[in-house]
């Protein structure tokens, strides 16, 4: 327990440790506690030292002492209701005391009530942002000052709904981020907590600088329309440290022909950094040959890369094929997802890149091979060497010099620029000018994983411009929030959980084609408003198409 106790005289049998006030005796047994060498005898419960706090409080309710026995078993201290009354209230006093000064501390806007919903405190951070004073509102029902379904914080107290980092607007002029949490006691809700952090000035400059980048945009396609720019890396956005620090390395990797690995996981860009290389590195003409060594079968890996002669195999085009090696003669072959290559090519590509030389399937010539190779992969290569799957003499090949290409959960303040980079880029495709983009959307752009990183950010954005025919880009459109349209990869889709009909009925294959196809088409009609041109768009075909189905099928 942690209590200091107070110094004791023992007399056990007539035996005496010490000569200080509080007297303890032994008889029979039991323990008695006496103030003096005259006083009245008081028994006493007997505890461990080593037991709870919460046993020796419940020992006053039905003895005025309590004997605390050492690990010997010999009495070491003794307790009475005064001290253990003075010492919790002491204990209180500390506590509330830190308690006020980490209130008074925090510059956020803190608001805790009660079971009943009244408050008990209010910080200057709360009196700053809703202008209510703090002797006006503690100790009165919250929803006095406030609409109750506006208040996030009776959501926590009645539902024990927990809040982390939410976009909330209480006012038309106010935004804030809410974090709360229910106040437990004994498995019950006692109280809630809520912290409030107003981002209304990142709200108001997010738009100002939304249409400040929108215009910077449509001024760079300008200028770039009468000149040419000779830095390949312009196509990589980001201002972030880690992006900027990957990008340098990378200017200097274009001064020398060795070999590069890019490392980083599935959307990050590994393919636009290997052409930015290319491009700082070789001549305007020079081929850049790419070859994704996860989509190839195996079987025909080989003749992929290295071509074949004419009749090598059943099936080989009669002229015979140059292979991707001899096509990025004089330039780049670059190997995309190359942990996915079939452990036999792994043999013969470290060949090449060793005597740079090889031959064609069913070929006899030897051929030269003049090329740079830059390889790319998600993978992690040393659990593949591990595995036996990966060559550690490939890997140290190709490994000459490596670039890491931070995700983009890692880069969140890259995002603003993505964001509005793509969506200059897509309204001036589709001819759909963007008049307003919602703070909201912006708020929950920033606060996704994006476990797709920039792929999954150019697809969403593209999205966003699709679904705004009014140019207004509002949250409902976002895939990952509330109220989803429903829509991946700009195709229109059934939701995972359209209820399944209760029919044992087998129909024709054609008869449930049709059923699924009319459930498709009738669903991407509602989003859309009913507008078919739209609607065809989305579903990937024509107009002339889309009126034969609906036709067809029998839709109005």
């Amino acid at each position: 327990m942690a209590f200091s106790l107070p110094p004791v005289k023992v007399i056990m049998n007539g035996w005496q440790t010490s000569n200080e006030e509080h007297i303890i005796e032994q008889k029979n047994g039991e323990f008695f506690y006496r103030l003096s060498e005259k006083a009245i005898a008081i028994p006493c419960k007997v505890m461990k030292e080593d037991d709870s706090f919460d046993t020796l409080i419940q020992s006053f309710n039905r003895h005025d002492a309590v004997v605390i026995l050492d690990n010997k078993g010999l009495p070491a201290a003794c307790i009475t209701a005064p001290q253990i009354v003075e010492f919790l209230h002491n204990a209180f006093k500390q506590l509330e005391a830190f308690y006020e000064a980490v209130i008074q501390t925090t510059d956020a806007s803190i608001t805790v009530i009660d079971e009943h919903a009244r408050v008990r405190t209010w910080t200057e951070g709360a009196e700053k942002l809703f202008t209510v004073k703090k002797q006006e509102i503690v100790g009165q029902h919250i929803s006095d000052f406030f609409d109750p379904n506006k208040l996030e914080i009776l959501q926590t107290l009645y539902k024990g709904k927990r809040i982390t980092g939410q976009y909330h607007q209480p006012r038309s002029d106010l935004f804030v981020l809410i974090n709360s949490n229910p106040v437990y006691f004994n498995n019950r809700i006692i109280g809630a907590v809520v912290s409030e952090t107003d981002v209304t000035n990142q709200v108001v400059l997010n738009e100002k600088l939304f249409n400040m980048t929108t215009e910077v945009h449509r001024l760079e396609q300008e200028v770039a329309k009468y000149k040419d720019s000779s830095d390949p890396f312009n196509s990589i956005k980001g201002k972030s440290t880690s992006i900027q620090r990957t990008v340098h390395l990378a200017r200097k990797v274009c001064s020398v022909k060795s070999t590069v690995l890019i490392l980083g996981e599935s959307g990050v860009g590994k393919e636009v950094f290997a052409k930015a290389i290319h491009d700082g590195s070789e001549e305007p003409n020079a081929p850049f040959i790419s070859i994704n060594c996860g989509a190839i079968p195996a079987s025909l890996f080989e003749s992929e890369l290295f071509g074949y002669e004419r009749g090598a195999f059943s099936g080989a085009d009669i002229k015979g094929k140059k292979g991707k090696i001899e096509l990025a003669k004089g330039g780049t072959l670059f190997l995309d997802e190359v942990g996915e290559m079939p452990l036999e090519m792994q043999v013969k590509l470290l060949r090449v890149l060793q005597e740079r030389k090889y031959y064609r399937v069913g070929g006899e010539k030897e051929i030269i091979a003049d090329f740079r190779v830059i390889a790319a992969t998600n993978r992690d290569l040393h659990e593949l060497m591990q595995e036996g799957r990966f060559r550690e003499d490939l890997y140290y090949r190709l490994n000459v010099v490596s670039l890491h290409i931070p995700p983009l959960r890692e880069r969140h303040e890259d995002i603003i620029e993505l964001t509005h980079f793509f969506l200059n880029d897509f309204s001036q495709r589709y001819q759909r000018p963007i008049y307003e983009f919602s703070p909201d959307v912006m708020q929950e752009l920033l606060r996704y994983h994006w476990p797709g990183n920039i792929r999954e950010l150019r697809n969403i954005t593209e999205r966003l411009v699709v679904f705004a025919t009014d140019g207004v880009i509002r949250k409902d459109y976002l895939p990952f929030s509330a109220g989803s349209a429903g829509l991946e990869n700009n195709n229109i889709m059934i939701s995972s959980n359209t209820p399944k009909e209760k029919d044992d009925t087998i129909l024709s294959l054609q008869e449930e084609m049709d059923q699924y196809e009319k459930k498709i088409i009738e669903r991407a009609l509602r989003i859309v408003d009913g507008n078919k041109l739209e609607c065809a768009k989305h579903l990937g075909i024509t107009r002339a198409t889309l009126y034969n189905r609906l036709k067809r099928l029998g839709i109005k």
